[in-house]
């Protein structure tokens, strides 16, 4: 605000969006560095170009930001800045911790998530912190006035509050090493491993056979095509007389890999796939012009994404199932539901990820895609975090990271959409015509 020069501005902004994201997600170089077959300079090399990139974000919010911070229409017009610029995440490469994403566990803000997604609830943040800057820029208090808004939040509905649920499922989490290097007879092992740690939870109350159970994306090599592995999950399938939906690696026509989901029915039946559309650049596929880094996962070729998203049915029933970084991204979710998803599944390996707070971070992506589609979320993680969160975001049941076992977890099934899982990104669309809009007006003023 009080810096007139666009250079300097830019400078400002870029300085203070590497400082975000060195400090969000400094666990990249460790993966990097441990999976990523760099050495410890080139792995921080590779992190502080990932720094650099992602700070242009906050680049660009600095440039325009200045202009309209001298108006008195700026905490709302920065707010709708702020969630323009952060709407591009995703589309441009990575998106992670929208700033919607601190209120997870703010039940009045939360509130706001059902209509707008996260980034209605990133609004109020910003414009919260613009309020702070115009206060230490001694401005009137007229211009605050904007505040006096955010007390409406409390005519919205509340969240939901905590109920069970009714229906069973299985989420299991073998607790896989990230490191082992699998040959035949270390495969097999972990199949039966998982199958019998798998048939003990089911058959703890052999009275309720579980609607779902679900095996996690695991750092080993599950074969769709394996006849082995194709016979053993139809043998569970029908021993737990349940739907079972897993994590498995798929192939094309040109037998390039596909990260994919798999549900099978009560009778070995197979119900559908689902090929993971949203790849990870590096962990799944190397970018042009970085072949210096290794990708983290060990399939041979670059994984393919999937063309569509799909559906699976089971007994009558919708499931959505998306697959770890895809919880990062609410408009890509948002459609499972709007097609019909009655209950919404994440499977995901955050082993990667070491004890950092990436993992926290990770869940609580798919803890505010929970409340944005009020439905629940069963996610199974080869090691954490393994959880049955409901409509609200809270995570009713869950599993301890970093051990081995199953978590016997209720949900239910919902029908009914969110204005968001019907509408997507209206908001953050709105808030980009409202941002060029204060950029013109703040222009041309300064012209007259």
């Amino acid at each position: 605000a009080r810096e007139p020069r666009p250079g300097r501005r830019c400078w400002l902004g870029f300085a203070a969006g590497f400082v975000f994201w060195f400090g969000t997600c400094y666990w990249i170089q460790g993966v990097l560095y441990n999976y990523g077959g760099l050495g410890l300079e080139a792995s921080w090399g590779a992190f502080l170009l990932f720094c650099a990139a992602k700070a242009l974000h906050m680049t660009a919010f600095a440039l325009a930001a200045g202009p309209i911070l001298k108006k008195s229409y700026a905490l709302p017009a920065v707010a709708a800045l702020w969630v323009a610029i952060e709407s591009t995440h995703g589309a441009l490469g990575f998106a992670w911790q929208a700033l919607g994403n601190a209120g997870v566990n703010m039940s009045v803000p939360l509130r706001l998530a059902p209509y707008t997604g996260v980034y209605g609830i990133s609004f109020v943040f910003v414009m919260m912190s613009a309020a702070v800057a115009l206060m230490l820029l001694r401005r009137r208090r007229s211009e605050a006035a904007w505040l006096l808004l955010l007390p409406l939040l409390y005519l919205l509905p509340e969240v939901p509050p905590a109920r069970r649920g009714t229906e069973r499922a299985v989420l299991v989490q073998p607790n896989l090493s990230q490191s082992q290097q699998w040959d035949w007879a270390s495969l097999t092992k972990a199949r039966v491993d998982i199958a019998a740690l798998s048939l003990e939870a089911v058959l703890q109350d052999p009275s309720q056979p579980p609607r779902l159970l679900i095996w996690p994306e695991v750092p080993a090599p599950f074969y769709a095509s394996d006849p082995e592995f194709q016979a053993q999950v139809v043998r569970l399938a029908r021993a737990a007389r349940t739907n079972f939906l897993f994590g498995v690696v798929a192939w094309t026509s040109d037998h390039a890999p596909l990260n994919s989901a798999m549900l099978i029915g009560p009778g070995g039946e197979f119900l559908g796939r689902y090929d993971k559309m949203n790849l990870v650049p590096f962990g799944e596929y190397v970018p042009p012009g970085f072949g210096f880094i290794n990708r983290i996962t060990k399939e041979s070729g670059d994984f393919r994404p999937g063309r569509r998203q799909t559906l699976f049915t089971a007994g009558g029933r919708r499931i959505g199932g998306f697959i770890c970084y895809e919880a990062a991204l609410p408009d890509f979710v948002r459609r499972f539901t709007a097609a019909g998803a009655e209950v919404l599944v994440n499977i995901s390996n955050d082993g990667y990820f070491g004890r950092t707070a990436a993992r926290r971070q990770h869940l609580n992506l798919v803890r505010m895609r929970a409340v944005e589609n009020r439905r629940w979320i069963l996610r199974s993680t080869n090691d954490g975090y393994t959880a049955a969160i409901d409509p609200a975001g809270r995570m009713l049941y869950r599993f301890p990271p970093y051990d081995r076992g199953a978590l016997d977890a209720r949900f239910e099934y919902l029908s009914g959409k969110t204005l968001y899982a019907s509408l997507g990104d209206w908001f953050a669309l709105a808030s980009a015509a409202a941002a060029i809009i204060a950029l013109i007006a703040a222009r041309r003023s300064r012209s007259v």
